[in-house]
């Protein structure tokens, strides 16, 4: 099975044995696939990052701790989605978290319906993430797809240019602008110039 078509796992990481399978069966009683790790040498070595999912990771652990793992992942650029649990939560740690990436910054012991809502919130951010990727990169093969006289008409039409006008700019018959732009739609999967605007103001958002 590709990873495109794995379901979502919730990698529960943290050296306490007694969290781990209470976090694992609480998750695993709302019908998710849960995969624990005692250490981040284990979940670094096992965990898919292009599988789709979120890490519930563990703050402070032997050797590698969770905000060390999650500075891998984001130089890794893994967009995976992490909620951190602490026995020792502070302010300014919370912010730090959230502020580098982090869904949410979880004390223990952990409420129920506040794990559980953190988990609904890092997957639903995941689905997210996952098809923006998708859409950028079939957006991209689509203007790869493109000849430069097309890409080129497109960018008149998006200026809201009419044939004519385009024709004339880029010194070529009109028949030729119609046969180009054409191609150039129908190559973008477009169904009109406000479609093609929407998609191309989605791709090159930062």
């Amino acid at each position: 099975m590709g990873q495109e078509f794995a379901p979502e796992t919730i990698y529960v990481v943290d050296d306490d044995t007694l969290i781990q399978k209470a976090l694992a069966r609480l998750l695993e009683a709302e019908e998710y696939r849960v995969e624990c790790h005692c250490d981040a040498e284990s979940f670094l070595k096992f965990h898919k990052s292009g599988a789709p999912g979120c890490v519930i990771l563990d703050v402070e652990m032997p050797g590698m701790n969770g905000y060390d793992v999650h500075k891998l992942l984001l130089e890794g650029n893994t967009k995976r989605q992490v909620i951190f649990l602490t026995g020792h939560g502070t302010i300014p740690l919370s912010v730090s978290a959230i502020k580098s990436g982090a869904v949410d910054f979880l004390t223990k012991p952990v409420a129920a319906d506040q794990l559980l809502e953190a988990v609904k919130v890092a997957l639903e951010r995941d689905r997210m993430s996952r098809r923006d990727t998708e859409f950028r990169s079939s957006f991209q093969t689509r203007l790869e797809r493109l000849t430069t006289r097309e890409c080129q008409v497109l960018l008149h039409v998006m200026e809201g240019k009419m044939n004519k006008q385009i024709a004339a700019d880029l010194g070529v018959t009109l028949k030729t602008i119609k046969v180009h732009r054409g191609r150039a739609m129908s190559k973008m999967q477009a169904n009109s110039v406000a479609d093609l605007v929407r998609d191309w103001t989605l791709f090159s958002a930062s």
